[in-house]
């Protein structure tokens, strides 16, 4: 049975995709600071903050070595040029980009060939106004992931990033994002998480072995 480490599992799409891949027959470690109780045996949630990079290091050596990282745990941060506050972008830059380089880090080399690392980015990796901060972690990833499939072709390991629009989700009303409001895209209604985590899961099958490098947006045509 593989096995899934996913982080943030406890809510939104980190759940969501924790639930997709326990229908399908993976068996999944959930990283998260709340943990999250399921009926199922082959789920195991693990209470960890991933702000606290000691921590989270002493956590992953507990760990057993997953087939599939899928990293979903975010946060939003949104304020204009004039008031940006560096410790915001310290915190966003330590989940989005720090956090999971120390977890490919510690897990890449022990994992076997053919394996899968998946990120969820955010399809305003581009740029959106007010959102300067969040945006740069999240087009930082971008670059770090790419990188990282180049490195890893060569195993047949394969490292993508899916970056949803504005999704249903508790980060929709988090305080923090007062300065930039979602924005319904043009299909009329939100993402929803299960169908973030439908392509999560695809891209974590062998049908989807030669899809590497990339930022697959899934955004209700909000991108067009």
């Amino acid at each position: 049975m593989p096995l899934a480490l996913v982080t943030g599992a406890s809510s939104g799409i980190g759940k969501a995709i924790t639930l997709r891949l326990l229908t399908q027959g993976w068996s999944v470690i959930g990283l998260s600071r709340q943990i999250l109780k399921l009926d199922n045996g082959n789920f195991r949630s693990v209470s960890v903050d991933l702000m606290d990079t000691d921590n989270l290091r002493q956590t992953l050596v507990n760990l057993d070595t997953p087939n599939a990282i899928v990293h979903a745990a975010g946060i939003m941060a949104a304020a204009p040029l004039g008031t940006l506050d560096s410790e915001v972008s310290k915190n966003l830059w330590t989940l989005h980009i720090h956090a999971p380089e120390i977890i490919a880090n510690y897990f890449v080399p022990r994992m076997d060939d053919n394996s899968r690392l998946v990120m969820i980015g955010s399809r305003t990796s581009r740029g959106a106004a007010n959102r300067s901060q969040y945006v740069a972690t999240k087009a930082a990833m971008v670059g770090m992931v790419r990188s990282w499939a180049k490195e890893l072709a060569p195993r047949g390991i394969t490292a993508n990033i899916v970056a949803p629009g504005a999704t249903e989700t508790p980060m929709l009303t988090q305080r923090g994002r007062e300065a930039s409001k979602p924005i319904v895209p043009p299909i009329g209604r939100l993402i929803q998480p299960e169908e973030v985590a439908a392509l999560v899961s695809f891209l974590l099958q062998p049908e989807a072995g030669a899809i590497t490098g990339q930022e697959i947006m899934i955004c209700g045509g909000a991108s067009l």
